[in-house]
């Protein structure tokens, strides 16, 4: 099975982080750009092979999504080892409880890369897979941000806080904002899915419960806004605030 790749961006990052097995290139025939010859740079200083196609070629080979005349073949794309969540001394991990839309997971990655974050965690069921859809939302975040599949979220949890890891849901039922809680230590964010929130398990086996105060008429945000907004606290805390050990909420 392949991934099919498509659009300058994503292309771009999936070679220059030389993470992702890229089988070969397929760029427009017409096709000159500055960032569409860094591209072609790159791929042959990795000894890809490029083929030059028509636009109509490119146009079916991305069933209809954006390819900016570039589109590339990789391997199907591998979930990382649960060990590559604690190569960094302050983990910050991205919990998804039942995230199917491909579209919101590219997005999550992306914020995620942005804000550095170790790692994301899936269930096995119930989560979108890495698909090129995926590739293409992350903007080619997915090239850097490693994603961990586990059979059940739940041990996956418990997993994490053994590691001493602080569990933390972001659910309307939360007993504190979102800025009034100490994420400089290890942290792990919980979001729930498109429909569902978090479910009742995910959410009971979380250390604290966070809310983002929602004053128009709709009752929550998307999932991939709802990360964003949460990862930048985080990032706005730890840049501005020394490490505490354990997650141990503010006051």
């Amino acid at each position: 099975m392949t991934n099919r790749i498509c659009g300058i961006h994503a292309v771009y990052e999936a070679l220059a982080s030389e993470r992702l097995p890229i089988e070969r290139v397929h760029v427009a025939r017409e096709g000159h750009s500055v960032k569409l010859q860094a591209i072609l740079d790159l791929a042959r200083k990795r000894d890809i092979p490029i083929r030059k196609e028509e636009r109509s070629v490119l146009d079916r080979m991305a069933e209809g999504g954006g390819h900016q005349g570039i589109v590339a073949i990789t391997a199907a794309l591998s979930y990382a080892d649960f060990e590559v969540l604690f190569q960094r001394e302050r983990p910050l991990v991205v919990v998804l409880d039942g995230v199917e839309d491909p579209h919101n997971l590219g997005a999550v990655i992306r914020t995620a890369e942005a804000s550095n974050a170790s790692g994301i965690l899936v269930p096995e069921r119930h989560s979108a897979p890495l698909t090129a859809t995926v590739v293409k939302a992350s903007a080619g975040a997915s090239a850097y941000v490693p994603i961990v599949r586990v059979k059940n979220l739940v041990n996956g949890i418990d997993e994490l806080k053994q590691r001493g890891v602080w569990i933390v849901g972001i659910d309307p039922a939360g007993t504190r904002e979102w800025t009034d809680f100490d994420y400089t230590g290890p942290i792990a964010l919980v979001f729930g899915g498109e429909h569902r929130g978090l479910r009742r398990l995910v959410r009971e086996h979380c250390d604290a419960l966070v809310r983002l105060p929602m004053l128009g008429k709709i009752a929550s945000l998307n999932v991939s806004v709802a990360a964003g907004v949460i990862l930048y606290e985080v990032v706005r805390q730890r840049l501005h605030s020394p490490p505490r050990r354990g997650g141990v909420a503010a006051p």
